[in-house]
């Protein structure tokens, strides 16, 4: 017996996924905007305000795993959480938003690598243009990682159920059983 998973999708199955009704996936679009902005403003605060004290302690990293590696030898633990959790976290909303604004972007690559993109301009401009901040590349490894995180977690249902793909037509402009022409 053939399961449910394993069986097409038929015209009138009730199963295909419809694309949410128009005033709703705009405002969808809207909002996610909205907090991409606010997030872009908090990520250029937090990362881009320079840090004139820390200006002789800074030092830029091109060794995976060589910051993680000081963060974890500290003596307390919550520094390492901080450091590390923060950087996860600063990625996350990446993983949610940017497959709601951008359609084009869906799919857990292209997430991945327009965040690692995006999160390594970041760093260059904080070791480039920043006074006691350093290009980290473990900044950027962590930042992708709470990109997937957000993107397994919510980001990839949330797309979906906002720009939910329509059925393709056949050649005579019924729908196809498998959904495909």
């Amino acid at each position: 017996m053939a399961s449910a998973a394993s069986r097409p999708r038929t015209a009138g199955s009730g199963n295909e996924r419809r694309p949410l009704p128009l005033p709703l996936r705009l405002l969808a679009m809207v909002c996610a905007f909205t907090f991409m902005v606010a997030f872009a403003v908090v990520l250029a605060r937090l990362t881009l305000q320079p840090s004139p004290a820390s200006e002789a302690l800074t030092h830029s990293n091109l060794t995976p795993g060589s910051s993680l590696k000081a963060y974890l030898d500290q003596p307390e633990l919550r520094d390492a959480v901080k450091q590390i959790g923060g950087n996860i976290l600063l990625g996350v909303p990446f993983g949610v938003l940017v497959p709601v604004v951008a359609p084009r972007t869906r799919g857990i690559l292209r997430v991945l690598l327009l965040t690692a993109a995006v999160m390594l301009l970041v760093e260059f401009a904080q070791g480039a243009l920043v006074t006691g901040r350093a290009f980290d590349i473990d900044d950027v490894i962590l930042n992708t990682t709470g990109a997937l995180i957000g993107y397994l977690l919510l980001g990839r249902r949330l797309s979906r159920a906002v720009h939910a793909r329509r059925p393709r037509r056949g050649p005579a402009g019924e729908k196809s059983p498998a959904g495909k022409a």
